[in-house]
């Protein structure tokens, strides 16, 4: 939980820094990122933000405001496991990347699927929802049973470039995210319940839904002929202390799903558990170590945990968190270039690593983060005036 916690406020954080930077119009690095141009057409003038770098897509601004998505956050139950809502929205985009690079496209929030036509399409098929791409309910509330929710979240996001004095869609990818859990309860305020979901179970009923979703896109006009990414997501359990991860994924420029890719993303959580592996084991090790000197340096620890990627066996990346019970900006000063120290001579080099140190009652208090290429850590330390 506390690992949740320190995730989610150092999300929150770098979350303003990032749509503070998209008003910014003094980046000097390239003439697509230098400043945020302003152009009219029919339907209002937008704006298009600069990146602050080149692996990630410059976003659309409509009439001064940012356009978000017309059905962000829509979900077939309450999600206590907000890690998997991040893990989803920027895993899609990642997948996204591949098709749609971000030199030549612009990325704008899901425009084309409402609220309500995403909570119907999430829903259960039933005599008032035709639509509905869950199962019909069996009316048993046994684990084994009933008819479980398998699509928890659907998740679109567009991809435009500039026509002229307007923004042209160009590409369309749709996120499915489906349950290896379905919590339940059989009566309103009852105990919770919960149906396990198989992994062949979630990937077969998530191709069929894929399937229908499509044909249904491919209905309106505005998506006839753009390229449709759909991608399959398994969502962790409520109690995982990472995200869940994509499965695989298709790229369909027909009015049936093409050729499915099977993507082999392994998320796992440091220190491992008695009985779990990692596909390296010296990156546990290497974490193992980093840990241990940490926590014997300093004693006023009340946690030490990471979270690591994994593609095709081999690591992507590390988000490391670190609880204190520190009150001194003194201490937190000092540890923290001790945790610049250590990390550098013990976790895994050649990956992104962000290390979050904060506490349960001040929040963040510093962050540390290392570039896949690059050899020492930047550092900062949240202070006040």
């Amino acid at each position: 939980m506390n690992l949740k916690k320190s995730l989610l406020g150092v999300a929150v954080i770098f979350s303003a820094m990032i749509l503070a930077s998209c008003g910014s119009s003094s980046n000097k690095s390239s003439s697509s990122s230098s400043s945020t141009k302003t152009t009219s057409s029919k339907s209002g003038s937008y704006q298009v933000t600069g990146q602050t770098n080149n692996s990630q897509y410059a976003g659309v601004i409509k009439n001064g405001k940012y356009l978000t998505s017309k059905s962000r956050g829509v979900t077939a139950s309450q999600n206590s496991n907000l890690l998997n809502l991040k893990s989803f929205e920027t895993g899609l985009q990642d997948i996204s990347k591949t098709q749609f690079s971000t030199s030549k496209y612009i990325f704008q929030e899901g425009q084309y699927l409402s609220k309500s036509t995403v909570e119907n399409w999430i829903g259960r098929k039933s005599k008032s929802n035709s639509e509905g791409l869950n199962p019909t309910s069996n009316g048993s509330t046994s684990p084994t049973k009933r008819n479980p929710i398998y699509l928890q979240s659907l998740e679109e996001q567009d991809y435009v470039q500039k026509s002229g004095s307007k923004l042209k869609l160009s590409g369309v990818t749709i996120g499915l995210a489906m349950n290896s859990v379905d919590y339940y309860r059989k009566t309103t305020y009852g105990a919770q319940y919960q149906t396990d979901i198989s992994d062949a179970t979630l990937e077969k009923e998530g191709k069929a839904m894929a399937k229908e979703v499509l044909t249904r896109l491919r209905k309106n006009s505005a998506l006839k002929n753009v390229p449709i990414v759909i991608a399959i997501y398994k969502q962790a359990s409520n109690d995982s202390l990472i995200g869940g991860n994509f499965v695989s994924y298709s790229v369909n420029n027909g009015n049936s799903i093409s050729k499915w890719k099977a993507m082999n993303i392994q998320n796992v959580v440091f220190p491992l558990k008695t009985g779990e592996s990692a596909p390296n084991s010296n990156d546990a090790d290497a974490f193992s170590n980093f840990k241990s000197e940490v926590e014997s340096f300093f004693p006023n620890l009340s946690g030490v945990t990471a979270q690591a990627q994994y593609k095709n066996g081999s690591l992507q990346g590390m988000n490391v968190s670190i609880t204190t019970q520190f009150y001194s900006e003194t201490e937190i000063s000092s540890f923290t270039q001790f945790l610049a120290d250590q990390a550098e001579k013990y976790l895994p080099s050649g990956v992104k690593t962000d290390i979050t140190v904060s506490s349960t009652t001040d929040g963040v208090q510093s962050f540390l983060s290392r570039s896949s290429t690059a050899k020492s850590f930047k550092t900062h330390v949240f202070g006040s005036y």
